[in-house]
Formats: structure tokens, C-alpha cells, sequence
């Protein structure tokens, strides 16, 4: 049975706004995700929301009535309401007709399996949630394990990164730890650590890249620490043919990515 919200006072209206906030979201444990699309990937992907909103009045689609068949199954709730509270909920002035609660993952390193995958992405102190959610993207694109993001990266589950993955934050492995809790981890058993670099670099084309390889970029202005680079098993450089110095994080991390694919191929 649904559920209908008709004001903006009601409570679950106040919660499910609280969740773009990011200490109240952390507190919850749950994240907001937007849109039809979004919400068939992570059903694909086998996770189902614990709450949905629903515009009322909206077209009808056999997506929306799978994904509400099986909410109510796994004993979630179906909330209708009004275009108005659902933009009221998500910020946005041009709300989706639908929206998932879920929970947020498990994000330990322990979780994660190297052994899954040939390569894996590694972000370091990158605040832009937007090269987050493409860094998930790419991940899936070139069939990564997943991204592990260390230090004091951007939100995985902030509605910005989610989006920006285009699903991907439900097919790919995620983790967050610090760097001392990442290097025993990765040399615990068999890892290749390779960054783009101009400290005693390679050309990134050619080389020599050994599975599971774990491509690391940096701070969108600062870039890798150099104490983080000198752990690097392999630092690769990339040719620069005009005036910008560097490369987007998510965009280098792209390139390499593609470029160990093709090596390990």
C-alpha cells in the first residue's frame, strides 16, 4: 500500500530533506538518489531502496510498478506526493517524478577483493564530486573493481557524485580509508601502485603494468603528496602538446585507465 504526503511540515518530508546534507546523511546512514535511470541501475545492479517517492500524477511506466512490486515485497515504503514537496525534498526546482532512499554501503578496505578485477581506481583528497562520480564512471567503462578514495575526498553519496556516476556507484566496489590504513593493505598481497607523475617518470604509453594495477590520481589542485608518490610502484607521465600544464583529475585518471586496459589486455 502507499503511503501519501500532502504537507511540508510532515516529518518524513523534514527527514528526506536532511539526507543532501552531508553530517545528516552520514548520520542516518542513507543517501537520496534521483531519476527513473538511476534507480533501474541499481535495481539491475541488486539493490532496491528502502523508501520511494513519487510524484503523484505522474505518467505511469512498468519500471516504476516492477521497482514498487518489489519495495513492497523487501518490506519498504511507497510514498506518494506532490510535485511541489518532491522538489522541496531533492533542491531542485525541476524534480524527477521519482525518488530511492538507500542505505549507504559498506566502504572498508577489508570488503574490497583485488583479485576481482585487473585494475582498480584510487583517488586521493579529490573534493570535486563531480570527478568522483566520473571516476566511477570510468571504472565501470573499463571494468575496474571499483575506486578507493583516501584521505578526505568529496562524498561518494552526495547527490552531485551519484548523479555524475551515472549509475556506476552501484556496479562498482567502494572504499574510504586513510593513507596509513591504505599502504598495509595494499602491500599485504600482490598490487601494482601507479600514479601520473613529472618525479622521475615514464612515458605512460609502452610500459610495463602488472595486475592488479591500482591507478592513483591526486588533489584536483595540489595533486599527489610527494611522499604518496615516492610509494608508487610505477610513476608515468603523459605528454602535454599545449599550454596547460596538467590534465583534469578524473580526465588523467581516464586516460591511464584505458591505457593499462589496452596493456593488460
Amino acid at each position: 500500500m502507499r503511503k501519501h504526503i500532502s504537507g511540508f511540515s510532515n516529518p518524513t518530508v523534514k527527514y528526506l530533506r536532511s539526507l543532501r546534507e552531508k553530517k545528516l546523511r552520514k548520520r542516518a546512514g542513507q543517501f537520496l538518489v534521483e531519476g527513473l535511470r538511476l534507480l533501474e541501475d541499481a535495481r539491475v545492479s541488486g539493490y532496491i531502496p528502502r523508501t520511494l517517492v513519487m510524484a503523484e500524477g505522474r505518467d505511469p511506466h512498468p519500471l516504476i510498478e516492477g521497482l514498487e512490486s518489489e519495495i513492497a515485497g523487501a518490506g519498504g515504503e511507497v510514498i506518494t506526493t506532490t510535485p511541489d514537496i518532491l522538489s522541496k525534498i531533492t533542491g531542485k526546482s525541476n524534480a524527477q517524478s521519482v525518488v530511492g532512499v538507500f542505505d549507504e554501503f559498506d566502504t572498508s578496505l577489508e570488503r574490497l577483493d583485488r583479485e576481482a578485477a585487473n585494475i582498480w581506481l584510487v583517488a586521493q583528497d579529490l573534493r570535486d564530486p563531480g570527478n568522483l562520480g566520473t571516476m566511477l564512471r570510468t571504472g565501470d567503462a573499463v571494468g575496474a573493481g571499483g575506486l578507493i578514495l583516501i584521505d578526505d575526498c568529496a562524498d561518494p553519496f552526495s547527490a552531485e557524485a551519484v548523479r555524475a556516476s551515472m549509475g556506476a556507484v552501484f556496479t562498482q566496489g567502494l572504499a574510504q580509508a586513510r593513507w596509513e590504513e591504505f599502504v598495509p593493505w595494499l602491500r599485504s598481497d600482490a598490487g601494482q601502485l601507479v600514479a601520473a607523475s613529472l618525479r622521475d617518470a615514464v612515458p605512460y604509453r609502452g610500459t610495463a603494468y602488472g595486475a592488479p594495477c591500482f591507478i592513483m590520481v591526486g588533489n584536483e589542485s595540489q595533486g599527489l603528496p610527494e611522499a604518496y608518490e615516492a610509494e608508487c610502484d610505477l610513476r608515468v607521465t603523459m605528454p602535454m602538446k599545449g599550454r596547460a600544464d596538467s590534465l583534469n583529475a578524473a580526465v588523467a585518471g581516464a586516460v591511464l585507465a584505458y591505457e593499462v586496459l589496452e596493456s593488460l589486455s
